[in-house]
């Protein structure tokens, strides 16, 4: 469908599209309320344009490696499965992950999968936006396909994108078994969604943010106090080749060029832990969900801390950052606690995207 795109501009036309979105939600904003209702209906027509265009951008691109990272290898597995092989080539325990890329390719083409691929990742952000925000929906729709690695887990790290959109859809689940059958299929999509799962099952018997936030600071003494220990550590509980992510500090430079300790992608981090802390402390938010959400925040986060030296670390710091739009808009969806709420909002969803667009446009583009 985009095949027209030219493949250099292909990452740049998605973020000049939704700054254009952005831009508009936020002059929208300044001039009108939050709960006017000619104002809702504007922003639901933008939001179903958005929705449309993020999920057949990303699902429709052509199949490259050189710019598109690792979707050169999935196709190779797909293309692998769909001529016969007996084994999956992914070299990993994702069990899940594995029989959905062996199924596919006895029903459909490479380019169908990669859409079905998109679909699964990008449908779960809508549904979940609509399941927690109700009629408010688009700004956190807006401000997960904006984040910063969002387009990225789309089209390069895909099984890693799905995995964490089936734990925002159990997250958001009333029913527990519900809830453990999403944990389920995000873990067997990737292994690493074990880290966030079991950052909820803690917060179910401990669940006190003043705990959880020394926790994570103590991860930034421990990490600059003992260097490349906990990559070392770590490293003996993965069993497949992600354990090289930990392990070799040279191997992927070439992907992910600088590697140390990444006080960039820390202070982008504490953005979200300053929001949390100042939404629960200073505002008095209490909210059982926004508790959680934020203390898995702040163990994901302080895992990846430990890491934080490793090849590819931000493969690690994704099983926070996913969770970073709704740590920051969740307040503001749900409570009233500002004058002129609405021209908040958009200041902050400007901010938001400001972050995301210079990163991947100016810096990086």
């Amino acid at each position: 469908m985009f095949d027209w795109v030219p493949l250099p501009y292909y990452s740049a036309i998605y973020y000049q599209v939704l700054l254009i979105i952005t831009l508009i939600v936020f002059i929208h904003s300044q001039s009108f309320d939050l709960t006017d209702g000619k104002s809702l209906n504007m922003l639901k027509t933008i939001g179903s344009f958005c929705f449309i265009f993020v999920l057949f951008y990303i699902g429709t691109r052509p199949v490259s490696g050189r710019y598109f990272g690792d979707m050169f290898i999935y196709n190779k597995w797909f293309l692998h499965s769909a001529s016969g092989g007996a084994e999956s080539l992914s070299g990993s325990h994702d069990v899940f992950f594995n029989q959905f890329i062996n199924f596919s390719a006895r029903i459909m083409g490479n380019r169908s999968f990669f859409f079905v691929c998109a679909a699964l990742y990008v449908i779960p952000a809508y549904l979940v936006s609509k399941k927690l925000f109700k009629k408010y929906w688009f700004y956190a729709f807006l401000m997960l396909v904006g984040s910063f690695s969002f387009f990225s887990y789309g089209t390069n790290g895909i099984r890693n994108g799905i995995a964490t959109s089936f734990f925002l859809l159990g997250i958001s689940q009333n029913k527990n078994i519900f809830k453990a059958l999403w944990f389920l299929l995000a873990y067997g999509f990737h292994g690493s969604l074990i880290i966030p799962i079991i950052a909820y099952l803690a917060t179910i018997f401990y669940n006190k943010t003043d705990t959880y936030f020394k926790v994570w600071l103590l991860c930034i003494v421990l990490s600059l106090a003992l260097g490349s220990t906990f990559e070392t550590l770590f490293s003996q509980f993965i069993s497949d080749d992600r354990a090289t992510y930990l392990t070799d500090t040279t191997a992927f430079q070439d992907q992910f060029s600088k590697t140390g300790f990444r006080w960039d992608f820390l202070l982008y981090s504490a953005a979200g832990v300053f929001s949390g802390w100042y939404y629960i402390k200073k505002k008095k938010i209490d909210d059982k969900l926004y508790n959680q959400l934020f203390n898995i925040y702040l163990t994901c986060n302080g895992f990846w801390i430990l890491v934080i030296r490793a090849s590819f670390s931000n493969r690690f710091a994704y099983l926070s950052w996913f969770l970073l739009a709704i740590i920051i808009i969740y307040p503001w969806l749900k409570f009233s606690f500002q004058k002129e709420q609405h021209k908040k909002i958009g200041y902050i969803l400007l901010s938001y995207y400001g972050f995301t667009y210079f990163m991947n446009v100016v810096i990086y583009g």
